[in-house]
């Protein structure tokens, strides 16, 4: 089989996901617009030997319905011939679109395919899709369903993560966010994004809290310690895991992902056909997987994923140089770097989505190019992106530097 090589990756800055955020005016289709006129007109891509689109959307319904990778290509001026399709698998839509993207490339049906992702919060809320796992009994019941911020404080329960904890990890994001921005780390890979006058709106990442502080974020109250103890989802914790006498609630807005707007994209494709193009590969994807885990945990899957597309690529977790994992929620990091006795200086060194913020479907290809990025600048040769997902699953990619 070809290998499938990453040539680009490029995404928006994160505006903040409501109504006064830099991006509200900007609908979720300028938003992808934006990332695949950068990837075409920033290589000099001619468009007709691009094979498909692969978006992730989380939300795909009213100005992101139907099928926005489609509609993105032809409004970004791709050929007529550049088909698109959108996916869902809930925060890893980003990560699966390249990992889809890839898999085409792989297989030898397509030379070059784009693989990204793009969700507008503040204009399309979160949970407007709705679905049956919230909803319905005969899959809610079954599947132990709470909202995942109880699920992120049950992780923070059951393997023994305070409050201080949690609030330490999120400092330091934003710290590290601070330092990236401030070193021109993401320089090469975000875009402005602009309005129909070509006037920028935002050129850098809005979520941001660079002053934040462990007693900043100690007067904050726990966000889901209500839904948890009124709205019986504390109930449901315990029974799913009763070790668990109780679950201690510790996360709030300060120590979970932000709600941000925002779009990305990463070129993929065979090393023959780039260079036909005269494109250069900057790194190799080596593996990838998908897997499900523990419903109620919901938030671990990053953990199970990684072990199996380590094994998939023949590799040892002292193999990786680089990781990038979701930051969703402070604990959901904390135990992965507790599962696998991980120096955190090897985790998430740019920061992540407590201080960038978490566009769901786009989040996945964000970090992706981030890890791009870092091992570039740093050197390096191997980095692994993961994301916990809703209803239980963990998605999981490795790439090494060209």
């Amino acid at each position: 089989m070809p290998d499938a090589y990453i040539f680009d990756a490029v995404r928006t800055p994160r505006g903040r996901g409501k109504p006064d955020g830099a991006l509200h005016e900007v609908s979720s289709l300028g938003l992808a617009v934006t990332a695949l006129k950068a990837l075409k007109e920033r290589n000099g891509l001619d468009t007709v030997p691009v094979d498909d689109v692969v978006l992730g959307c989380v939300d795909p319904v009213g100005e992101a319905g139907g099928d926005i990778a489609r509609a993105a290509a032809l409004a970004a001026d791709y050929g007529i011939d550049v088909p698109g399709v959108q996916i869902n698998r809930f925060c890893a839509s980003g990560l699966d679109a390249v990992n889809f993207a890839a898999a085409q490339v792989m297989s030898g049906q397509h030379d070059l395919a784009i693989g990204g992702g793009v969700e507008s919060m503040s204009r399309v809320g979160l949970g407007a899709s709705g679905g049956a796992w919230p909803m319905d009994p005969a899959i809610a019941v079954k599947s132990y369903f709470m909202p995942q911020g109880v699920s992120a404080d049950l992780i923070a329960t059951k393997y023994g993560f305070s409050r201080d904890d949690v609030d330490a990890y999120a400092v330091e994001s934003q710290k590290r966010a601070a330092t990236a921005w401030g070193e021109g780390r993401f320089a090469r890979s975000v875009v402005p994004v602009t309005d129909v006058n070509g006037i920028t709106l935002l050129d850098r990442d809005e979520h941001m809290r660079p002053d934040a502080t462990m007693q900043s974020l100690g007067g904050l109250k726990p966000s889901f310690a209500e839904m948890g103890e009124l709205g019986g989802f504390d109930a449901v914790a315990t029974y799913a895991h009763p070790d668990v006498e109780r679950v201690t609630h510790v996360h709030h807005a300060g120590n979970s992902s932000g709600i941000v707007d925002g779009a990305a994209a990463v070129l993929v494709g065979a090393k023959e056909a780039g260079a036909a193009i005269g494109l250069t590969p900057r790194a190799r994807i080596r593996a990838f997987a998908n897997i499900g885990s523990e419903p109620a945990l919901m938030l671990t899957g990053p953990v199970d994923v990684t072990k199996k597309v380590l094994a998939r690529a023949g590799m040892t977790i002292g193999d990786i140089d680089l990781f990038e994992v979701n930051e969703a929620f402070a604990a959901v990091v904390l135990r992965y770097l507790q599962a696998f006795d991980l120096d955190d200086a090897r985790v998430n060194v740019n920061g992540g989505a407590i201080a960038l913020g978490h566009p769901l479907g786009a989040t996945g290809a964000m970090i992706l190019g981030t890890a791009v990025d870092e091992l570039e600048r740093s050197g390096k040769s191997t980095a692994l992106v993961t994301l916990c997902i809703g209803a239980g699953m963990g998605t999981a990619t490795i790439i090494e530097r060209v």
